[in-house]
């Protein structure tokens, strides 16, 4: 009989992780449900390495070889899906139809292989929980509670809802810091073309009056010196900067924490990663929570999706506090990483009973205010980034050209 190790909760909260023997993944689902647990995902276990027929199985569909699956393309998977189950379409031709519609191909190939093991008598959940690099846990808890309730159409939709949204807020975002990015680029290229190539050519005119040069050009020549003798060290080093930058925030968890804690302290950016993170984890929870997902499970998963660290620890420190005894709004009070508005919401829809509401008040409500902020951002940006570029630039040409201004007294 085949051996899985299971992860699963345990009705306080915690983590667990067991060896089970089932027949097939709806027996162990069941058994896991059975010892009161909430099934998260299981891997099989062998004695040996995993047969070659496991390994060829695994790459079916291309999941490691075309890109990741992302926010929108979730979306519409589950609005799809959901809009078929609805009309009363069986759920095997649903998924299928929708695997052969779906332009992710790596979700298109996850989709039939759900489609393949729900065909086989297991469910649909259990088969998503297999594919947990593609399926996000949310979307596998919507669907393990809308196959329970008899309401997997209204889950799937509300899955859809949730990563349109959470799509939308990234996309923010990305268009916040797109631009000066951009920006930036362009005017380092400038620089270094201008350092690289024209002032040389000032120098050697220069250089052939004699006498001395004004500091400020004096200085630009010698940078521009620097920088051609040492710009194979400099690109290098910028390089290796990235690259080292890169392995430490993808390995270090102190330093990525590190990382999340100065875009938290940074003027208005700062102000921009609290609201989205915000966002997310109220949309998130007012998805959970409406669906019938436990508050412990619910806010386990929020505190995934914040984008950053620091807050994703204090929902962490709320959710042990709840599974104590404790209410959700006081102890999101005492992390002081919540905003005021955030608590005293909370602490009303606990108090009346309407928490669901109060939270998807709070996630419309940092939704638009993600939206001013972006605006915001970019209208000040903007004209900042013109002024700052025109001064270097500027700087670099008045430098230049202030020995011509005394090009009499350069002559000899």
């Amino acid at each position: 009989m085949p051996r899985y190790k299971v992860r699963a909760y345990t009705e306080e909260g915690s983590l667990v992780e067991e060896i089970l023997e089932a027949n097939d993944f709806n027996e162990l689902i069941d058994k896991v449900r059975s010892r009161g647990l909430s099934f998260v995902n299981a891997d099989e276990v062998y004695e040996t390495a995993p047969p070659k027929e496991k390994e060829e199985e695994k790459k079916k569909g291309g999941f490691t070889l075309f890109g990741r699956v992302g926010d929108r393309d979730i979306s519409l998977f589950c609005r799809q899906l959901g809009a078929m189950v609805n009309a009363g379409v069986g759920m095997i031709d649903a998924l299928e139809i929708v695997a052969d519609q779906m332009p992710n191909k790596k979700l298109a190939g996850a989709v039939s292989e759900v489609a393949k093991d729900v065909s086989e008598g297991m469910s649909m959940s259990a088969a998503m929980s297999k594919r947990a690099d593609v399926f996000p846990e949310l979307v596998i808890n919507l669907v393990a509670v809308g196959e329970e309730t008899g309401e997997l159409d209204k889950a799937l939709l509300r899955a859809s809802e949730y990563y349109e949204k959470l799509a939308m807020i990234k996309s923010k975002i990305k268009s916040a810091s797109f631009y000066p990015a951009f920006v930036l680029v362009i005017a380092t290229v400038i620089v270094t073309g201008i350092l690289y190539f024209l002032v040389p050519t000032f120098a050697e005119i220069y250089a052939s009056f004699g006498g001395s040069l004004p500091l400020p050009t004096q200085v630009l020549i010698n940078i521009s010196n620097a920088l051609r003798e040492n710009i194979l060290y400099v690109f290098g080093g910028v390089i290796a900067f990235s690259v080292l930058f890169r392995i430490a925030y993808t390995r270090s968890y102190g330093f990525r924490k590190s990382v999340h804690r100065f875009i938290l302290r940074m003027p208005k950016f700062g102000d921009l990663a609290v609201k989205s993170a915000m966002a997310k984890f109220g949309r998130t929870m007012a998805t959970l929570f409406a669906s019938g997902v436990s508050i412990e499970r619910a806010l386990e998963v929020a505190g995934k999706v914040t984008g950053n660290l620091v807050i994703k620890e204090a929902v962490d420190k709320v959710r042990k506090d709840v599974t104590e005894g404790q209410t959700m709004w006081s102890s999101m009070e005492k992390t002081g990483q919540f905003p005021k508005l955030v608590v005293a919401m909370v602490k009303v829809g606990e108090e009346t009973g309407r928490l669901d509401e109060m939270l998807d008040t709070i996630a419309r409500f940092y939704e638009d205010e993600v939206d001013r902020t972006v605006e915001g951002l970019i209208t000040l940006i903007e004209p900042m980034l013109i002024v700052i570029l025109g001064t270097i630039v500027g700087g670099i040409l008045i430098a230049l050209y202030m020995p011509i201004f005394k090009i009499g007294e350069l002559v000899k």
